[in-house]
């Protein structure tokens, strides 16, 4: 049942406001009244209506775009390593979360499979795991018989497995997370558009729904979003609007053919292919529209057909239920923290990894407004840059997937 923050009264003070009620500001919020700050979240919606209540529930701890070589090609050595340590340990720090706080959210640390199509990709994916493994993570290998009895498909050249990743509900994790909020004593409201943050003494003023509240620091954590004060670094980021849907259930041998350990699972083509299982053997997977108008119908039926031939179901599952969110994807693919002020810091850039990357964004946002010095290492602090003529980044993703596909089929 959705709990109900629309009314919580809130005090004309706080040590922090957070901006935002998803993954990156419960989790910042988690953090900071676990270290005794007074916290208050500010929700321009609903508790569950942005990003992270809608995605597919997939832990995965690495890299959407990008993989530890590339890291160390764009940053200074020790800005390479601490980013690297720090995704690579965030799916552990999810299910730690989980742990700690008893959160009911169909939680399974099964692991994580990104097969590779072609042989080309399984070269990358096999210097992709050993670059981890180097650096202490359970990343292995695996060889395509491997790969084919995991998954049923004879396609795949190879592939990586991460055992620390996994699957969560995540409507119910954010449910979780905003329970150990307040009850530690933080508090959170909803339908509190935020419109602006404007300096006042040491502090700031924060102004929201026709009110304030005033605090020593701010940490934003909007996402893709827009509206109001969001747009400041909503706009440095592309958005993509992302189409999931859930099957009906599949029978039980179907599951132990294409799911035998129930491993999520996304491979590396530029289209990408991905499912899971929930605990009622729906599968779970996605898509985007090239085309927007009449995407949510078109696009829930193109998906499953698509799960039904890649991995050849004895009969069509149908479609259950199909929902929809925004990713924010930055232009280098990494996670950025910006610096808007002193004592003022917006987090954004979780490029389709949104629960494991969101959980040490808020993290290390946390350790910031805690005053620890040692934070701004982990993810670079930079400046907002409003990407130009941003309104159009929907066409550009369009053409980006578009292409995509073309490549896919060139490859086949």
């Amino acid at each position: 049942m959705a709990p109900n923050y629309s009314a919580t009264p809130l005090p004309a003070r706080v040590d922090t406001v957070v901006i935002g009620a998803g993954f990156a500001g419960l989790t910042a919020a988690r953090e900071l009244v676990r270290a005794g700050r007074s916290v208050a979240v500010l929700e321009a919606g609903l508790l569950g209506s942005g990003a992270s209540a809608v995605n597919a529930g997939f832990v995965v701890p690495n890299f959407a775009k990008a993989d530890p070589a590339a890291v160390r090609r764009r940053l200074s050595p020790a800005k390479a390593e601490a980013l690297l340590h720090l995704v690579g340990a965030g799916a552990d720090k999810v299910f730690s979360i989980i742990a700690e706080d008893g959160i009911d959210c169909d939680a399974a640390q099964t692991g994580w499979l990104q097969p590779a199509y072609g042989a080309e990709m399984a070269e990358v994916l096999r210097k992709r795991a050993a670059d981890w493994a180097a650096m202490g993570r359970p990343v292995r290998f695996l060889d395509a018989d491997a790969v084919r009895r995991e998954t049923g498909m004879a396609i795949y050249s190879g592939g990586l497995l991460d055992p620390s990743g996994g699957t969560i509900h995540p409507l119910n994790y954010l449910y979780g997370l905003a329970a150990s909020v307040t009850k530690a004593g933080g508090s959170i409201r909803e339908g509190a558009l935020v419109e602006t943050v404007r300096r006042s003494g040491a502090g700031w003023t924060v102004g929201f729904a026709g009110s304030s509240i005033d605090a020593e620091s701010v940490l934003m954590c909007t996402n893709a979003f827009t509206a109001g004060a969001a747009g400041r670094i909503g706009r440095t980021a592309v958005p993509l609007r992302v189409y999931q849907i859930a099957t009906k259930p599949l029978a039980a041998e179907t599951v132990a053919r294409i799911s035998p350990h129930r491993l999520p699972v996304g491979d590396t083509r530029s289209n990408l292919f991905t499912y899971r299982l929930d605990r009622d053997n729906r599968l779970i997977s996605g898509g985007m529209a090239i085309i927007p108008l009449g995407a949510f119908e078109r696009v829930g039926k193109a998906v499953v057909d698509r799960l039904a031939s890649e991995l050849q179901l004895e009969t069509h599952p149908g479609v259950e239920v199909v929902w929809t969110g925004v990713a924010a994807m930055t232009p280098d693919f990494l996670p950025r923290i910006y610096a808007l002020g002193e004592g003022f810091y917006g987090g954004i850039g979780c490029n389709g990894r949104g629960i494991a990357m969101t959980a040490q964004l808020g993290h290390v946002l946390a350790r910031i407004a805690l005053g620890d010095p040692a934070a701004e290492t982990a993810i670079p602090l930079v400046r907002p840059r409003r990407l130009p003529f941003h309104s159009l980044t929907p066409l550009v993703a369009s053409a980006a997937l578009a292409e995509a596909r073309f490549q896919d089929w060139r490859t086949r």
